[in-house]
């Protein structure tokens, strides 16, 4: 398997920290540990729908889902930021 592979595996709800990346991608620095925090819910579930290989379907998105890559997505900020 290749790394070229390895970027189009399907991702699933259960991969805070891919989705996580994902998000910081698209977004960079234009959300901001505070502004992760305070994202609603509807429209990050709408942003996870719209990341390329995401498999997952809205009827399976839970609370602890999203507060899981709200999480990764802060240290994802963190990370690339300090």
């Amino acid at each position: 398997m290749s790394f070229k592979d390895i970027e189009n595996l399907p991702i699933h709800w259960t991969d805070h920290e891919d989705i996580a990346m994902a998000l910081y991608e698209k977004f960079g620095s234009e959300f901001d540990e505070g502004k992760i925090y305070r994202i609603r819910f509807t429209d990050l579930i709408e942003w996870i729908l719209e990341i390329p290989h995401f498999e997952g379907k809205r009827e399976d998105c839970s609370e602890g889902h999203l507060e899981q890559i709200q999480a990764k997505w802060v240290y994802e900020w963190r990370d690339n930021n300090s």
